[in-house]
């Protein structure tokens, strides 16, 4: 059969597939089969010097009520098309609590952190247990747990939230209940699980958690800053490197601290990393100080408050100046049961082909 007599034929069997709801695979195997991870979402930053008065704003404007139940300035990466996502798997926001507020009460199956930026004299409620927030402090909300938000302050208070909300809807488990009341009861004494866990030894792990899993979220829901600024020192101290890193860990298993997302904190002093890539998607919140990081050959200047966003297999270099603290939210513990989970530290810095987060008002 000659093309000319097949062309005809040809252009009728797609049709036909086409009609069929069906797709040819020899056609897309390049699209679907690449040679390494082709994340939708872009190397991004996010500027608190743009974000705080948007907040602000809606404290004003933008009540805390059923229906909303939360006033949260969602990242949303441009790549994904107007998702509210700041990657692929990962939801990153901001969130605001005005004076004397209560969010409501309510749970889901998506599991959360809270890592706190500014404010005092606001508590998040998990299950009953009332766990105090202070800027620097990690507070956990597994999935399917009762939470709620309360301020008795008469100022703001801003925070990091992060969910895999994107990867358990891609799963087509998303689940949502809001409680019978507006607000659950406190049990007594607050801060319940930090007082059990005080005296354990096993709530970091330097570097990163890269054996354990647990399909059980850590029981110890807060992570105070004290005790992780002291645990960074220690590490600069004792390695002397341009950066440490520390993995907040569940203390029973030595596993993240969530099934689904693992949570870090790192102290870049004067100097370079090499650049690493990782499978899976990071984003990371600048507690302090300033710096910058190339992601994929596009150098991001940031300070205090910005967040960014380093996608699945993109290569990552942070230089610093001066003393600077983040906290990294990411998606391994995920990919490291599923076994897809590869790392790899380049040899050399990235040649930069674009500068962003340079403008600020």
């Amino acid at each position: 059969m000659t093309v000319e007599e097949a062309t005809p034929q040809l252009d009728r069997l797609y049709a036909d597939i086409a009609a069929a709801d069906l797709q040819p695979l020899w056609t897309i195997t390049s699209q679907l089969l690449t040679p390494t991870p082709r994340p939708k979402a872009i190397p991004w930053l996010w500027r608190a010097d743009a974000m705080r008065p948007l907040a602000e704003r809606a404290i004003e404007l933008v009540p805390v009520e059923r229906g909303g139940e939360r006033r949260v300035l969602s990242l949303a990466n441009p790549g994904l098309q107007g998702l509210p996502y700041a990657a692929g798997t990962l939801w990153g926001a901001l969130q605001c609590l005005g004076p004397r507020e209560s969010a409501p009460a309510h749970r889901h199956t998506p599991g959360a952190i809270r890592f706190v930026l500014e404010g005092s004299g606001v508590w998040t409620t998990v299950d009953g247990d009332a766990c105090d927030m202070y800027p620097g402090d990690l507070i956990l909300t597994p999935g399917w747990c009762w939470h709620d938000h309360t301020s008795t302050t008469d100022g703001n208070m801003l925070w990091f939230d992060g969910l895999d909300l994107p990867m358990i809807q891609a799963l087509d488990a998303i689940f949502f209940e809001p409680h019978p009341e507006l607000n659950q009861p406190v049990d007594v004494p607050r801060n319940k699980s930090e007082i059990a866990h005080a005296a354990r030894t096993t709530k970091f792990t330097a570097g990163r958690v890269d054996e354990a899993l647990d399909q059980e979220p850590s029981p110890l829901l807060v992570y105070r800053w004290s005790e992780t600024s002291a645990e960074l020192a220690r590490l600069r101290a004792e390695t002397g490197a341009p950066m440490v890193s520390l993995e907040f860990t569940n203390p029973d298993s030595g596993a993240s601290v969530l099934p689904t997302l693992a949570c870090g904190a790192h102290r870049l002093g004067v100097g370079s990393t090499l650049p690493v890539r990782r499978t899976g998607n990071t984003v990371y919140v600048v507690f302090g100080g300033k710096g910058s990081s190339v992601i994929d050959g596009k150098r991001f200047d940031w300070e205090a408050g910005d967040m960014f966003v380093v996608p699945s297999w993109s290569a990552v270099e942070h230089h610093g100046t001066g003393e600077a603290d983040l906290f990294s939210l990411s998606d391994a513990p995920v990919l490291r049961a599923l076994g897809v989970y590869r790392e790899e530290t380049l040899t050399a810095p990235q040649n930069v082909t674009g500068v962003f987060g340079t403008e600020r008002e």
